[in-house]
């Protein structure tokens, strides 16, 4: 039999959520994600080494902190360069998130990371510009789209920020389902029964079956998953982006895989597209959504800085 892996493959895109080139030989998916936490323990692995160093040689800025800043754009390009050696698809690249709140900001270093994979001999073809789905992060991706940029949008735990992003245009979500799970359990949830009853699971299917039924062409990418069980609750969704872990769990897991998420076929017109005050205001109604976009926000910001001082550390010496 083959394994739930070969077969999961049959009903979804799979994506590797790594900058690990190893893994990603291993598993063979069609793209690859990386964000700052990853790109932070990339940055770790001795293959890596002579990215850092040619990074760090091609720095520009006016003092050491924008030295860093630049280096760190280069590796992040550097890597998403290598990993694309090895899948047939896209890298998704992520902007600094501490720009999260700055549209004008967003749509600069979206345009310069660009630049940097296109000196590189990389098309806009094989890249993904991965932004915080806050307003202004969906404003600057709109803009980006129109601009042939396409993009990745990430940190997404509320309906409104799904509905905003479709309505948007924007190329492809990352809907979070392990940080929902772990927030309602944090918060007195007990253990789901079964991967149907995971709130991160529910909430991605009904993002899914909301795209499909209004006609909206925006994928749809599971993300942030616990554990294979939330995997195969999501099995006929777009895509999903999985670990390395996980994805050997499923390559060494034999078993049938049914189709999980199954399009009815029902289809109406959109509603009204969502205003900045409904917008904010139905984000804000979400407790979780609206807690774990700040954390996941200030997580990535937090490994950047960390990533930036270890380049500026690098630069000194």
């Amino acid at each position: 039999m083959t394994s739930q892996l070969e077969q999961l493959r049959a009903l979804s895109a799979v994506v590797a959520d790594t900058g690990d080139i190893d893994a990603i030989a291993r598993f063979r998916p069609l793209d690859a994600t990386t964000n700052p936490s990853l790109l932070l323990k990339a940055a770790a692995l001795p293959a890596y080494a002579p990215l850092i160093d040619a990074a760090l040689a091609q720095a520009r800025g006016g003092d050491l902190q924008a030295r860093a800043a630049d280096a760190g754009d280069r590796l992040a390009v550097a890597i998403g360069g290598e990993i694309l050696k090895l899948i047939p698809g896209r890298v998704s690249t992520e902007v600094d998130a501490r720009l999260s709140f700055d549209t004008e900001a967003t749509l600069a270093q979206a345009r310069k990371l660009v630049g940097l994979y296109e000196d590189a001999g990389i098309g806009r073809d094989r890249l993904l510009i991965k932004i915080a789905s806050t307003w202004e992060g969906i404003r600057a991706a709109e803009r980006l789209e129109r601009e042939g940029i396409h993009c990745n949008l990430t940190l997404l735990f509320s309906f409104a920020q799904a509905v905003a992003c479709a309505e948007a245009g924007v190329f492809l979500i990352s809907p979070f389902v392990g940080r929902i799970l772990d927030w309602h359990l944090a918060n007195g949830m007990a253990k789901p029964a079964a991967p149907q009853d995971d709130p991160g699971v529910q909430s991605v299917t009904r993002i899914w079956r909301y795209y499909k039924r209004h006609g909206y062409r925006t994928v749809v990418m599971g993300a942030s998953f616990r554990n294979t069980g939330q995997v195969l609750a999501l099995a006929g969704c777009d895509r999903l982006t999985i670990s390395p872990e996980l994805l050997a769990e499923l390559a060494a897991a034999p078993g049938e895989v049914p189709r999980a998420l199954v399009d009815d076929g029902e289809r109406a017109a959109p509603p009204a597209a969502l205003t900045e005050a409904a917008f904010r205001w139905q984000h804000n109604e979400d407790a979780m959504a609206n807690d774990k976009l700040a954390d996941g926000i200030r997580r990535f910001a937090a490994d950047q800085v960390k990533l930036e001082a270890m380049l500026a550390q690098r630069l000194q010496s």
